[in-house]
């Protein structure tokens, strides 16, 4: 299991949010750890309008990714996914950060399976 979950400001204009070649990126960067199944590799993305950052200044953008993925990774295995999930986000915003205020965050949750249940035959269409 790896989803990302793609929170941003909506004052990014389409073609520098990219947000298709993001998800691309994203979900190649996951992959080529070797640490996720094709499969279960999962993004959505939500713009919120309502938002204030820093002084306020409407040029200002901001976006913050979560990476939910499932329990079960040694440490080094974990840091990989990490490290290779955000340079892939943070390369994909270098040219706002030479045009704009630019506030990016990102974080990897492993979540604990208590109950866990999935159904999925994507593989059967891949």
């Amino acid at each position: 299991m790896a989803h990302f979950v793609l929170e941003y400001s909506d004052n990014i204009e389409p073609q520098m949010l990219a947000l298709p070649q993001l998800l691309e990126k994203l979900h190649n960067a996951a992959a080529s750890t070797g640490l996720f199944p094709l499969k279960g590799i999962r993004s959505r993305a939500y713009a919120c309008s309502d938002f204030r950052i820093a002084d306020g200044n409407p040029n200002h953008m901001s976006v913050h990714l979560s990476f939910l993925i499932g329990s079960g990774r040694s440490a080094e295995e974990k840091e990989l996914a990490a490290k290779t999930t955000f340079d892939a986000f943070s390369a994909h915003f270098d040219r706002c950060f030479e045009q704009r205020g630019v506030a990016l965050s990102y974080e990897m949750r492993e979540l604990e399976a208590v109950y866990k249940y999935n159904r999925n035959n994507i593989q059967d269409y891949l």
